[in-house]
């Protein structure tokens, strides 16, 4: 028999034996699931919620907003032009993530019957976190016709605009679906997933504090947008006054214990800064001038947090609880320049007790993801800004000490000091911050000053938290000022955007081109200046 005579004949067998069964039945694996919970993916969708958080290094969320910064090449440089705003497979980095949350709503509709349950809600938040992550370093993105069960795969990419419109009515809808399910136990709907959730580690699946995380993340969002509020379709002035003026509507974080932290432990997750990796960084990592430099003309007791006395200002007489004995590393001069300064001891290190301690960084805070100190801040901005009635000077003090507190700083408290590999103790220093408070640089000054003095204050409570927030607040005020220069690479400056990842152009690239031609004449530029910030 012909070979094509054999597989024809196989062919007809099966045929045979197959008959009327159905083909999706047939490849059905009886060892895989075909169904997951949604409490598993919606645990795995908030764990990317700090993956790039505290002292991600490399040009990292805090290096890149210059709290720290690298002195000695062999780990890594201070350049603008290299991952993660270059080209990568990883900057659209929440797609799969994404994706889990598209599961996520149709396993719980299973389950709940009717599209509001309480994953449902929390998808609309989490779907408008990411994409905000995503559009603040990009640009405009694909969203409308993205994620859809559908063979659409070159999907146009949504303008920046188009995406804030829907980030804003995916949180509106958060706000409004929590609340009618905390209210009424959401009747009229029946089911499994209908009133609560379960996966949640970081409130122990309270709806009620998520609804306070929605709310506050809106404003993040609002205050993002300060350079279009103007622009009537967004309706920005508006939508911050009403958040804060209707508190039972829009509630908020009201305390630290509010914050959506992530807390490290030895076993899964260890403090990123541990005995391990002191070895390796300890004396090559320096503090950045942008963040020293601002503590110590305020003569913030933060900087005794973060960082060591220089040994070069010791020996040369100043005394560890002087602010003139701290000095910050200038990220924009050369690796070369850096190296030789940080080792002749010109520079301030990390302060080894808190950030090296052990590996589930019981003397570290944890690393905020949306807190409330910054929640204060931006509430004070919008009303220095004219968005909202109320007290602006309130709000920034309030602020103020949440930071504080956040880093075990209180009235009295003592702070130990020691060398940067924590071999050697200097004392310790008590800290007032009535004295802190009364400084005349430090009282509200109202008005621009005033919006310098909420700005300023917001950056020193980003320290090593919030994950990009730092840099973004920064890049769309200029405060606090930023060194660039040679060690920025990318000539001289620092970066004010993402490039997209280097498949686009290959796998969408009319959308693609699209893309680059209305925002940035053609080119994929790292200083291609965003809508968001225009």
């Amino acid at each position: 028999m012909r070979p094509f005579q054999k597989i024809f004949t196989v062919a007809l067998t099966v045929a045979s034996l197959v008959g009327c069964q159905n083909y999706d039945d047939l490849v059905k694996n009886p060892n895989l699931p075909e169904s997951v919970p949604p409490s598993l993916l919606l645990t795995g969708v908030l764990e990317h919620m700090n993956n790039q958080n505290a002292w991600s290094g490399k040009q990292g969320s805090q290096s890149a907003a210059q709290f720290y910064l690298s002195t000695y090449d062999y780990y890594g440089t201070n350049n603008y032009d290299q991952t993660p705003f270059t080209k990568t497979e990883n900057n659209f980095e929440y797609v799969g993530t994404l994706s889990n949350l598209v599961q996520m709503e149709l396993e719980a509709k299973k389950g709940a019957s009717i599209d509001r349950n309480p994953y449902a809600a929390l998808s609309k938040f989490l779907k408008a976190y990411y994409f905000n992550l995503m559009s603040q370093k990009m640009g405009d993105l694909p969203l409308s016709e993205a994620l859809q069960r559908s063979d659409k795969t070159t999907p146009k990419y949504d303008t920046q605009k188009e995406i804030y419109i829907q980030i804003l009515k995916w949180l509106d809808e958060a706000n409004s679906d929590l609340s009618a399910i905390i209210a009424t136990n959401n009747a009229g709907c029946v089911g499994a997933y209908c009133t609560g959730i379960t996966g949640d580690f970081y409130y122990g699946n309270s709806l009620a504090s998520w609804q306070r995380v929605v709310n506050s993340f809106t404003l993040r969002v609002l205050i993002s947008l300060s350079k279009k509020e103007a622009d009537g379709d967004l309706n920005i002035k508006q939508k911050f006054a009403a958040i804060v003026n209707d508190p039972a509507k829009y509630p908020l974080m009201e305390k630290l214990a509010d914050n959506l932290q992530y807390v490290y432990n030895s076993t899964y997750n260890p403090y990123p800064k541990n005995p391990t990796s002191q070895g390796r960084d300890a004396q090559r990592e320096n503090v950045g001038s942008a963040f020293l430099d601002l503590t110590t003309k305020l003569k913030d007791p933060r900087t005794f947090i973060a960082a060591t006395p220089a040994p070069a200002l010791l020996a040369a007489g100043k005394t560890f609880d002087s602010f003139d004995a701290y000095a910050g590393a200038e990220a924009g001069l050369s690796m070369g320049d850096l190296g030789n300064n940080a080792q002749g001891g010109k520079y301030s290190f990390i302060n080894a007790l808190r950030y090296y301690a052990d590996f589930n960084g019981s003397k570290a805070e944890p690393s905020i993801i949306i807190g409330y100190p910054e929640l204060c801040f931006n509430i004070a901005e919008g009303i220095n800004r004219g968005w909202a009635g109320g007290d602006a000077e309130a709000w920034y003090l309030k602020g103020i000490n949440a930071s504080m507190n956040f880093f075990g700083i209180s009235e009295g408290s003592a702070i130990t000091v020691a060398n940067n590999l924590a071999t050697q103790v200097y004392g310790t220093i008590t800290v007032s911050l009535t004295t802190y408070l009364a400084q005349p640089d430090v009282k509200y000054k109202g008005g621009p000053d005033g919006l310098t003095q909420i700005l300023n204050q917001k950056y020193i409570a980003f320290w090593q938290n919030s994950n990009w927030e730092a840099f973004f607040n920064q890049r769309r005020t200029g405060v606090p000022a930023f060194s660039q220069g040679a060690g920025s690479g990318n000539g001289n400056k620092i970066a004010v955007r993402w490039q997209y990842p280097v498949a686009e152009a290959a796998a969408n690239p009319t959308s693609y081109k699209q893309a680059l031609d209305r925002q940035f004449s053609g080119e994929d530029d790292l200083n291609g200046k965003l809508w968001i910030i225009q």
